[in-house]
């Protein structure tokens, strides 16, 4: 009898669901973990390189949204936990072509709700996001404030988190709705502030700033978030919504100039540029209710950011294909993928 957990984790080969698998891998020794990945630019296969001969570490390319597939993966591999971390997620593509995010954010948390209604399993685990609730110029957001997404982006996450917990309320599927601050660390598409801003001080380019800079956002160490998910797997109780807060609120100047301390470069190459269209002032949540189930932080902001710009430093050959558009050739090769 096969007695090993069996994860489904849909966007692994995204930033955040990378680092979860390596975590999963990490810490546990009977489990399989079956990634179902789109690949669309922000899915790298070779943050998960090291896996790639792992029995034990399956991969599957496929869309959320195609319901045979994730049919077939429920069939065949009668995940017990499932992980949703797949998402279009980055605001400013939403505000060019929301269309995508309505699909995956939306309509593909309907595909897995479904199979999961269908098959079952023991915990659904939804992730959401702090910009469901909007800006906030005091204080923070619990989870029980009112949603008031402001962005296509968020607005899509809005409508799978609530899709998600009505599965709860109507099938009794065991959902879990977790909302995570602003994460950063490794493997983090050089698109997003930190890795951006790390990666361009590196090769000594401009450091696009928007509006005055003082926008503000907590933030949160991936490693952090992925033993969050994993401690509300076990504690959390089905049903609810959990806020995930790094508790380190900062301006994005302030985050650039620490990059740029760390780095070892200027201040000049900071270039303010127009503010985004409806740019989101502050976002903070309010984390007790996971702080008494007993969840506790590992790093502090400053080991996590030292840590962090350490490793785009020391990995060059991850983020420079990213950068340069030429990432599939550069990973067939490298990596001896099979990338349609």
């Amino acid at each position: 009898m096969n007695s090993k957990k069996v994860y489904l984790v849909t966007g692994g080969a995204g930033f955040i669901g990378s680092n979860f698998i390596h975590y999963l891998f990490e810490k546990y020794v009977d489990l399989k973990v079956i990634n179902l990945d789109k690949l669309t630019y922000a899915g790298n296969p070779a943050n998960l390189s090291d896996l790639r001969d792992n029995p034990d570490y399956i991969f599957i390319k496929g869309d959320i949204c195609d319901a045979q597939v994730v049919r077939q993966i429920f069939q065949e591999y009668k995940p017990d936990y499932l992980i949703n971390f797949a998402a279009e997620s980055h605001v400013d593509r939403s505000i060019s072509n929301a269309e995508d995010f309505i699909r995956t954010d939306m309509y593909g948390v309907y595909i897995l709700l479904e199979a999961s209604r269908e098959f079952g399993l023991k915990r659904f685990i939804q992730i959401s996001t702090d910009e469901v609730y909007g800006s906030i110029e005091s204080g923070s957001f619990d989870e029980e404030s009112p949603l008031k997404p402001g962005n296509p982006y968020s607005a899509s996450k809005a409508g799978g988190d609530r899709l998600a917990y009505s599965y709860f309320n109507t099938y009794r599927l065991p959902i879990i709705i977790t909302r995570a601050s602003n994460n950063f660390g490794p493997y983090q598409y050089p698109e997003k502030l930190i890795s951006l801003f790390v990666t361009n001080a590196i090769e000594n380019k401009s450091l696009p700033l928007y509006g005055d800079g003082k926008n503000v956002r907590d933030w949160l160490f991936v490693k952090d978030h992925c033993q969050a998910i994993d401690f509300l797997i076990e504690k959390g109780e089905v049903g609810e919504v959990y806020n995930i807060a790094g508790r380190n609120e900062k301006e994005n100047i302030e985050i650039v100039r620490l990059i740029l301390q760390l780095i070892g470069k200027p201040e000049s190459l900071i270039k303010p540029v127009p503010d985004r269209l409806g740019h989101d002032r502050r976002y903070s949540l309010d984390a007790g209710k996971l702080y008494r189930l007993g969840w506790r932080q590992e790093y502090s902001f400053d080991q996590a950011m030292q840590a962090t710009v350490q490793w785009y430093v020391d990995h060059p050959e991850w983020w420079q294909p990213l950068k340069s558009g030429k990432y599939l050739e550069y990973y067939k090769k490298h990596y001896k993928l099979e990338l349609s």
